[in-house]
């Protein structure tokens, strides 16, 4: 459980012996820690730490109630994204304001005993590696804040219109659809952006986790509870406390486990396996499946109870194939992706675009992902066109082609914005280089052009409506050689 893999605990105590003595123990579990008074925490997270995000824990000692809400203050405002253990029992900080209260990830009861201390560090990685994903989505909170359900399709539209409706508001959302067509993206925007979005988002996959331990990954257990529990766990649903639970594939979920999962929702507590101590808990839940749930019920493998409990606000994902308008702005998120994390980058021509938006894609957009970063490897920074994709993807005739490679190279479509018919420029989730992006855009363009024209610039000049002297500054510029025919 080493949290400080890339980075250090930062112990704020200006108690020097319970900081000597918790240094100790942290050491002995593999953890690096920079302890710092309350005074000088500021100087020591400039020299021991590379950056703020390097700080994978802050740990306050038991200061007086103002100073700890100082504290707390300034750390959160330092660095949003640093998971906050308080050193002392939840009663100690009882006087806190409720908004600084919320800020506290874990506490951590003195004195120091192992097994509270694994759980802390536990949840402040969960924490810190959520809220890392979700600055790396982005947090914006607006209608348009839906980005990563790319598309401008009617389909799309009405999934951003009803996830607007529904985000902010304290109900069960059952998320439906084929597999890969975006069921978590969704769970995770509607986190996002509603009133527990500084909480963390945990998923779990119920069809991935064998049956006779998904109560354990769900509740958590006590020490000796089964063969192998050498020591207490807690549960998906006290980490996401606060938060949102996401059951992926629930209907995957055996009939035993329903009863117990029906009760939570009923009665918002549980118990460990192996324990008797009831556990409050205050999470929202959202639920997703590609299985028909009510056929499920007639044949007696889903509860009807349960399906009314998650089924409150239910959102339908399309397929891929009912929004084919959608492939070009997805190919261009995708391809921005790939660029962004240094995967490399392709580029498709309008007969290899057209022959996608025919394809069926029973894997939906996760195919979509993978035959992208396949292009990417077979053809480096180069134009895929219909011959390059693979046999199943190829959907036109020769006649079609042809017609088709006169027209220019997919480098950004221009999609529509959801609150408006006026097309605009799509900027990618991770932005761009604008100065990078339009060089690259007119070099292929000229590619395009120059093919088109069988390498021949003045007509290249003419298709792309510049001098022809133009033309060759920018070959000259891009390093583009190309031999001159007679006839120019």
């Amino acid at each position: 459980m080493n949290i400080a893999d890339h980075g250090k605990i930062l112990l704020i105590d200006d108690d020097k012996k319970s900081s000597h003595d918790l240094t100790v123990v942290l050491g002995f579990l593999g953890e690096r820690v920079a302890v710092a008074g309350s005074r000088s925490w500021r100087k020591v997270v400039q020299e021991e730490f590379k950056s703020s995000e390097s700080v994978q824990l802050a740990m306050i000692g038991a200061h007086t109630d103002d100073l700890l809400a100082q504290l707390i203050t300034e750390v959160k405002n330092w660095e949003p994204g640093v998971p906050l253990v308080l050193l002392g029992t939840a009663e100690r900080f009882s006087n806190l304001p409720e908004e600084l209260r919320g800020l506290i990830t874990a506490t951590l009861p003195l004195p120091l005993t192992y097994q509270p201390l694994l759980d802390a560090l536990h949840k402040a990685q969960v924490y810190h590696q959520h809220y890392n994903r979700l600055r790396d989505i982005g947090g914006v909170r607006d209608y348009n804040m839906f980005r990563s359900l790319v598309g401008s399709s009617a389909e799309v539209q009405r999934i951003r219109q009803i996830m607007g409706q529904v985000a902010d508001k304290e109900v069960t959302v059952l998320i439906t659809g084929e597999s890969g067509t975006g069921k978590e993206v969704v769970a995770r925007n509607l986190h996002m952006n509603s009133r527990r979005s500084g909480k963390p988002f945990v998923p779990i996959n119920c069809g991935a986790i064998p049956p006779e331990l998904l109560e354990s990954e769900l509740f958590g257990h006590e020490k000796g509870a089964f063969t192998g529990a050498i020591a207490t766990r807690v549960g998906r649903f006290e980490l996401a406390e606060g938060g949102t639970l996401f059951l992926d594939e629930i209907g995957d979920m055996p009939l035993p486990m329903q009863v117990k999962l029906l009760r939570v929702l009923q009665e918002h507590c549980y118990e460990r396996v192996g324990g008797t101590r009831t556990i409050q808990t205050d999470v929202r839940i959202f639920a997703a499946t590609h299985k028909n749930l009510e056929t499920m019920i007639e044949a007696g493998t889903f509860r009807q109870d349960l399906y009314y409990r998650v089924n409150v606000f239910p959102i339908e994902m399309p397929a891929l194939r009912e929004r084919a308008d959608d492939i070009p702005f997805l190919l261009n998120e995708l391809i921005s992706r790939l660029e962004h994390e240094k995967r490399g980058s392709v580029r498709f021509n309008s007969s290899a675009i057209a022959s996608m938006c025919r394809h069926p894609w029973p894997g939906n957009v996760r195919e979509l992902a993978n035959l992208v970063e396949r292009m990417a490897i077979l053809h480096p920074h180069g134009i895929v066109g219909v011959h390059d994709l693979p046999p199943k993807f190829r959907h036109l005739a020769e006649d079609e082609i042809v017609s088709m490679e006169s027209l220019p190279v997919l480098q950004a479509p221009p999609p529509s914005d959801p609150r408006a018919g006026s097309p605009q420029a799509l900027l990618p989730l991770n932005g761009l280089d604008l100065k990078e992006y339009l060089a690259n855009l007119e070099k292929d363009l000229i590619e395009q052009a120059l093919n088109d024209s069988g390498g021949i610039v003045a007509r290249a000049a003419d298709r792309l409506n510049i001098r022809r002297t133009t033309l060759v500054e920018k070959m000259r510029k891009y390093d583009m050689q190309r031999k001159v025919d007679d006839d120019e």
